[in-house]
């Protein structure tokens, strides 16, 4: 499994218009893909006071590769959300089993 975390910076500004469209946009163009195992999204807190970030996890790299394009290991902005951005990055992991189940 890959796990892949984006983050995006936005302005304060924009918070509660972006948090909108984010589950609006954003997540059902991520829930649309087969190979998505979950999705968790999340928003500013004191610590990280700009960013949003939406977890997801995959079971393989060609479904990230469906999803995303040959560069998956670049964020993906659904059309209309780049306006919000002041900048984002993404990342990804290899899934570490817990146990032998």
């Amino acid at each position: 499994m890959i796990i892949r975390i984006f983050k995006a910076v936005i302005p304060e500004e924009l918070h509660e218009e972006f948090e909108l469209k984010f589950k609006e946009i954003s997540v059902p163009v991520v829930e649309n893909y087969s190979g998505l195992i979950s999705l968790e999204i999340g928003k500013p807190t004191k610590w990280n006071p700009k960013e949003f970030i939406m977890i997801s996890c995959w079971n393989k790299e060609d479904d990230l590769i469906r999803f995303a394009g040959q560069n998956w290991n670049e964020a993906h902005i659904p059309k209309g959300m780049e306006k919000y951005i002041d900048s984002c990055s993404v990342d990804h992991y290899q899934q570490i089993k817990l146990s032998n189940n």
